[in-house]
């Protein structure tokens, strides 16, 4: 083991890998209790039981794609990077996809599944880099930036801190009823933690609101603790089933396909060279497997579609464990060991609410946003495409729309700068594929 991770080369004994392992499960943990919780649109009140995903399946989804993603990554791409069902690709899912569009979460899968596979044939042909280096810069900030926003909006709503308001669309709630003060509570005592340092702050931030809410009646005690695995049967396979009905196949849904490809296509990216490069792993300014690392990642993908869970992807995260020592594979394998054993502890989700994982997507939102400042605003060929991507994902209520808006608006604003040269033949491509989802959607 020791050998086939190189140990001895990078500097690092299991020891180091344990305790690394283990600190980016504990950063990552609050994705058990998000996710189910998004996907199955628990802060929608009135939306029909029948048409929700099964919060115990996706529970179980969750815990097993993140444990075989890490794992395929450990063995596979041998980095201390960890894999979940990505903060921002779940919204998309659950609140523009399911929720705004109208698409059922079967369609959903079916659509994260085939993203994964594209993703997978793209990355062996090559062409995958090609695609990316399309893209400007400037969007893929803006495109990060926009996700966070977006997030940052749901979490307050669901929280009940931003409201319905007939007059003015949106409007501040009750701020001193129970559920919108524990929220800020939730996101003050993060907050605090985040500031100092502290690893694993989300998590530790959502165990401690729910006590407080707990303490103040606000939320049920748990019966148990530990219990049984919930059945994955409800979720299991169904992305399949979609493949059978021909309103899968429409113009929207590609929108829909390309922009899970797409999302994954930056978070990955960036995540790895961003934990690499903090593990002290590049060389020469280049990642060495990088293949295998984005292959994972695509398999990864695929394989949380069929057990029913949004797009699986690299968690920044991991950087948390790298700062513990964690600089092999092996450090995956600890985290994936971590999420297994957690699939024992379902009964704790019943404490938890909106209130309790509001304050994780507002935190995680605010760190997306960072990428604000990477964006050439001084170029109003350049802001314009940006901002309007970036805005019209919360305005939208549908990261595809801010997509689609940024992509559509680029090859305008630099075809009338002038700046024709540094348009990529593929954003002409996307520019036709993103008018179509809007005219024939």
């Amino acid at each position: 083991m020791q050998k086939y991770f190189e140990f001895e080369k990078l500097g690092t004994n299991y020891r180091r890998e344990i305790i690394g392992g283990f600190t980016t499960f504990l950063a990552m943990a609050y994705i058990l209790v998000v996710n189910p919780l998004t996907l199955s649109l628990a802060s929608v009140k009135d939306f029909p039981d029948a048409l929700r995903m099964d919060q115990g399946a996706v529970f179980v989804a969750t815990a097993l794609a993140s444990a075989l993603g890490s794992i395929i990554m450990g063995l596979i791409g041998k980095y201390p990077l960890a894999l979940a069902p990505g903060m921002g690709l779940n919204a998309f899912f659950a609140f523009s996809v399911v929720l705004g569009s109208g698409v059922p979460w079967q369609h959903a899968l079916g659509a994260v599944f085939i993203s994964g596979v594209f993703f997978f044939i793209l990355t062996l042909t090559g062409l995958r880099e090609k695609i990316i280096n399309a893209i400007p810069l400037d969007l893929k900030y803006a495109v990060g930036a926009g996700i966070g926003l977006f997030i940052t909006f749901v979490g307050l709503q669901s929280a009940k801190i931003i409201v319905n308001n007939d007059a003015t669309l949106v409007g501040l709630g009750d701020l001193t009823s129970p559920e919108p003060l524990l929220a800020i509570f939730g996101i003050l005592i993060t907050v605090i933690m985040m500031t100092r340092g502290i690893n694993g702050a989300v998590f530790y931030g959502m165990v401690i609101t729910a006590i407080v809410g707990m303490v103040f009646g606000e939320i049920k005690v748990p019966h148990q603790i530990v219990g049984h695995v919930p059945s994955l049967a409800p979720t299991f396979g169904a992305a399949f089933s979609s493949f059978s009905d021909s309103s899968f196949y429409t113009t929207a849904m590609l929108g829909i396909i390309l922009t899970f490809l797409f999302v994954d296509f930056f978070d990955n990216a960036g995540t790895l060279v961003a934990v690499a490069g903090q593990a002290g792993l590049m060389k020469d300014g280049k990642l060495p497997r990088a293949g295998r690392a984005l292959i994972s990642d695509s398999i990864a993908s695929s394989v949380g579609a069929i057990l029913g869970t949004s797009t699986t992807t690299s968690f920044v995260e991991s950087s948390a464990g790298v700062a513990a020592g964690a600089r092999t594979g092996f450090a995956s394998l600890v985290t994936a060991a971590c999420f297994i054993l957690a699939l024992f502890f379902f009964p704790l989700l019943s404490v938890i609410t909106s209130a309790v994982t509001a304050p994780a997507l507002i935190i995680v939102g605010a760190l997306m946003v960072a990428n604000l400042g990477k964006i050439d605003w001084t170029k109003f060929e350049i802001a314009v495409p940006s901002f309007l991507t970036m805005v019209a994902m919360p305005l939208s209520y549908s990261i595809a729309t801010g997509i689609a808006i940024g992509f559509i608006f680029y090859p305008i604003t630099m075809l009338v700068k002038g700046r024709v040269k540094e348009i990529h033949p593929i954003m002409y491509l996307f520019f036709v594929i993103f008018l179509l989802y809007f005219t024939l959607k």
